[in-house]
C-alpha cells in the first residue's frame, strides 16, 4: 500500500509516499482496517517531521482517518465489511490507502469521507479538555483559539453543554467564531481588558488551545491556575502550575459516537477547509504551518 513516511527530520521536503506492506487489524481485541478514503492533518504531523516529538526514524503520519471497514479484528461485532466508520490509528499510520482503527464509529449519514476524517482529533481534544474543567450549565468559558478545528469544537460543545463561551480569533475570524456561538473578542496586546468589557468580573473557566503564550492573562481572568487548562502549551503549563491535557491521560473516545446525533441536528459543524491529494501532502503541511486555516485539512486517497 501507499504511505506517508519520512526518513530523516526537516521541513515539508522530507516528506515521502512510499510503499509499505498492508496493515492487519491486532492483536488487540476490536480493531478494523479501512480502506482510507480521507485523512485528517494535525500540528502534530509538522511538530513529528521536525523532530520536535519522537526521535525514532522512519515515522509515518496520521492519527484519524474515515474510510470503508475492509477486514475485521478479533471480537468485531459492532460493524460490517463495508460499512462507513471514521476513527483514531493506534500507529500513527493514518496517511496511507489502508490502515488499522482502534476506535471508531459510524460515519454520519450527512458527511461525506472528508468531513468525517476531521472529526476524530478535534471532537475528542475539545471533549476532554471540557471534561476536565468541568464545563456544565451556567459556566462561563473563554476559549483562546476559537476558530481552529479544537477550538471550534470546544465552543459548539459548551454551547451544547449550556455554557456562555467567549472565544479569541483573529480580527479576520470574528463573525466565523460568533455564528459558532460564543462571543468573539480579538486576541493579542489588551485581550485581558477586552475579555473584562464582555465579563467584568472575569471567567468561571479558560481553555487554550492556540498555545500563544497568554497562560498568565488567562490564569488572571479565570481567578487561578486551577481554572486554567492548555492543550497546546506545555511548556507554559510547567512554568504557570496550569494543567496540560494529552491523550496520554485518558482520551474521551466516547465522543466519536456521541457526535453524530449533533451533526445530524445541525447543532455541530467542523467545516473542512481544504482537502489535498495523498500525494501533496507537502503542500498540506507548508499550508497547515502558514496558519490562518478556518477549520480542518484532509488527505484525500483513492
Amino acid at each position: 500500500m501507499k504511505a506517508v513516511r519520512f526518513s530523516r527530520f526537516g521541513g515539508p521536503e522530507v516528506l515521502e509516499v512510499v510503499d509499505l506492506p498492508d496493515p492487519v487489524p491486532g492483536p488487540g481485541p476490536g480493531q478494523v482496517r479501512i480502506a482510507v478514503r480521507a485523512a485528517g492533518v494535525n500540528p502534530s504531523d509538522w511538530k513529528k517531521r521536525a523532530g520536535l516529538m519522537d526521535e525514532k526514524l522512519p515515522q509515518t503520519l496520521g492519527h484519524e482517518a474515515a474510510g470503508v471497514v475492509d477486514e475485521l479484528g478479533e471480537g468485531v461485532t459492532d460493524v460490517a465489511v463495508g460499512d462507513r466508520v471514521y476513527g483514531f490509528s493506534p500507529d500513527g499510520a493514518a496517511q496511507a490507502e489502508l490502515t488499522v482503527l482502534s476506535a471508531y464509529a459510524p460515519i454520519p449519514a450527512s458527511l461525506d469521507f472528508p468531513g468525517a476524517a476531521a472529526l476524530p482529533a478535534a471532537v475528542e481534544t475539545a471533549t476532554r479538555a471540557l471534561d476536565r474543567l468541568g464545563v456544565g450549565g451556567g459556566v462561563l468559558l473563554l476559549v483562546n483559539g476559537a476558530s481552529g478545528s479544537v477550538g471550534g469544537a470546544a465552543v459548539q460543545l459548551a454551547v451544547e453543554r449550556g455554557a456562555r463561551v467567549i472565544g479569541t480569533a483573529g480580527p479576520a475570524n470574528q463573525d466565523h467564531v460568533r455564528s459558532l456561538g460564543a462571543e468573539p473578542v480579538v486576541y493579542g496586546a489588551g485581550l485581558v481588558e477586552r475579555v473584562r468589557a464582555l465579563a467584568p468580573d472575569g471567567v468561571d473557566l479558560a481553555l487554550d488551545v492556540a498555545g500563544s503564550g497568554v497562560l498568565p492573562e488567562l490564569i488572571g481572568l479565570a481567578g487561578g491556575a486551577g481554572h486554567v487548562l492548555t492543550v497546546a502549551d506545555f511548556a507554559g503549563a510547567r512554568q504557570h502550575g496550569v494543567e496540560f491535557s494529552s491523550g496520554d491521560g485518558g482520551r474521551a473516545l466516547h465522543a466519536l459516537g456521541d457526535i453524530g446525533e449533533l451533526i445530524e441536528s445541525g447543532r455541530f459543524t467542523l467545516p473542512v477547509a481544504q482537502t489535498f491529494p495523498l500525494a501533496e501532502v507537502a503542500e498540506a503541511h507548508r499550508a497547515g504551518e502558514r496558519g490562518g486555516v478556518r477549520g480542518k485539512l484532509v488527505l484525500t486517497v483513492g
